[in-house]
């Protein structure tokens, strides 16, 4: 474990892990109201002098990307579609040098008609959440009834050429538990890579409990009964996923157990909130706040010094086990998932 921050253009924390991929979130805003993230009414939503301008964010990353040496960029919500300013973060933040690499998290409603404007910008690829591809489930988790408006956003994708086009999804026991199989084969038959993800500890409600929760064993078991799953050679480095080639390959299934297997010890990563606040861990219950310095004159050399040491304070691992463990007070449509 090192002894003090280092400032030589590597954001790193006490416990020498170097963060290179950046999670912006743009909004906390979202057009559906998945059953794990939001009660159905919604949840109150920052003020417009709260979130950082379509410049600030472009700024911040600028200094993550210039001074701090992160190089993946991945844009969140809430729900980004509905940032107005979209392609043109996407398009600065593309003109970086050295540029990073550019991605999106999204539920996919309207990806069909925005996704050649983000590919121009500079886009590389997109992740896309589903769990389910029953209309009537997708409508009971989400509370809306717009599967159509998602399975469109995924095809508009991979037409644009935004891959590869992956697919997130978090299985609920006694709600979308059996569908593991199903996920795969559709993301299998049109060239998509699934994700699957343990439900985690991020809701507004506080309703997550470790004991419903599906789990990668109880996932790969599901998938196991239809296909045939072998160790990927790929190195996994610091991702999330762990993968496994499904019918020997070439396609890959991807498990996120952030519960159950944490991977901690290899995270590379920091976010940024949609009103401009440093969080070192999804799981943090402190945040740094660079738009205050942002707005007050702070410049470059500044802002990064605070991120240095917003992320020096990152702990060892996300604590989820301990006994102690607080829940995030803010969901995770305010702080990107």
């Amino acid at each position: 474990m090192s002894a003090a921050p280092r400032t030589d253009g590597v954001l790193v924390d006490r416990y020498d892990r170097v963060a290179r991929d950046l999670r912006v979130s743009l909004t906390d805003k979202c057009n559906l109201r998945c059953t794990y993230c939001m009660p159905a009414e919604g949840l109150p939503w920052l003020a417009g002098p709260e979130l950082l301008t379509d410049a600030e964010i472009v700024r911040l990353v600028r200094v993550a990307v210039e001074r701090l040496g992160v190089t993946e960029v991945r844009f969140t919500g809430g729900e980004p579609l509905i940032r107005p300013g979209l392609v043109g973060i996407v398009t600065a933040v593309a003109a970086l040098r050295p540029r990073p690499r550019v991605s999106l998290t999204t539920n996919g409603i309207g990806l069909d008609r925005l996704a050649p404007a983000l590919r121009t910008a500079g886009l590389d690829r997109v992740n896309v959440s589903l769990d389910t591809l029953d209309a009537d489930r997708f409508t009971q988790l989400t509370r809306r009834p717009r599967l159509d408006a998602v399975l469109a956003g995924l095809a508009g994708a991979a037409a644009a050429g935004l891959n590869p086009v992956k697919i997130n999804s978090v299985l609920m026991r006694g709600v979308n538990e059996d569908e593991a199989p199903a996920l795969l084969r559709f993301a299998v038959d049109h060239d998509y890579q699934l994700r699957i993800i343990e439900q985690m500890p991020l809701d507004a409600q506080h309703g997550w409990d470790r004991d419903t929760m599906v789990t990668a064993e109880e996932i790969l078991a599901s998938l196991r009964t239809v296909f045939d799953l072998s160790p990927d050679p790929a190195e996994r480095g610091a991702a999330p996923a762990e993968t496994w080639l499904v019918d020997g390959g070439p396609a890959r299934v991807g498990v996120i157990a952030s519960v159950t297997r944490p991977f901690c010890g290899d995270c590379d990563r920091t976010r940024l909130t949609a009103d401009g606040q440093v969080r070192a861990c999804l799981f943090a219950t402190e945040e740094s706040d660079l738009r205050a310095a942002l707005r007050t004159g702070a410049d470059d050399d500044e802002l990064a010094r605070r991120w240095h040491t917003a992320m020096w304070g990152k702990r060892a691992g996300h604590g989820i086990d301990d006994p102690t463990f607080l829940q995030p007070t803010r969901p995770m449509s305010a702080i990107g998932g």
